[in-house]
């Protein structure tokens, strides 16, 4: 399974940005999709993830204002960033795993496939 993860870039606060995760190997619809990420000098953290149902659970921090979806046919996950603030600057990750449950969802290591992340960068 390979994931390209891609969208990323330098944003003003306020503004958006849309990642992709083109998938090959495993198709999206029949997995679960996540996003985490990783800000300067701190641990990785769940941001997004939707299972294969189409069940959907975002962190506190990103509630409202992101939004996690896929394309089956262009087997590709998204995260659609609003109203970016400073604080989620960091590098995005996707994960994909046809066996992660709908509790699991927010788990990094319940996912077996990782892209390499994208930078997103916002200044204030």
């Amino acid at each position: 399974v390979q994931l390209q993860a891609s969208g990323g870039g330098l944003v003003q606060a306020g503004g958006s940005l849309r990642l992709s995760c083109a998938a090959s190997g495993r198709r999206i619809s029949t997995s679960a999709v996540a996003w985490f990420r990783q800000a300067p000098g701190k641990g990785r953290t769940f941001v997004a993830g939707m299972h294969r149902s189409g069940g959907v659970t975002y962190s506190d921090s990103v509630k409202g204002r992101f939004t996690i979806s896929r394309d089956s046919a262009a087997n590709t996950g998204y995260l659609q960033m609003n109203s970016l603030r400073p604080e989620d600057t960091a590098v995005y990750y996707c994960a994909v795993d046809p066996s992660v449950i709908l509790s699991n969802l927010a788990s990094q290591t319940a996912y077996k496939s990782w892209g390499r992340g994208t930078q997103v960068t916002v200044s204030s």
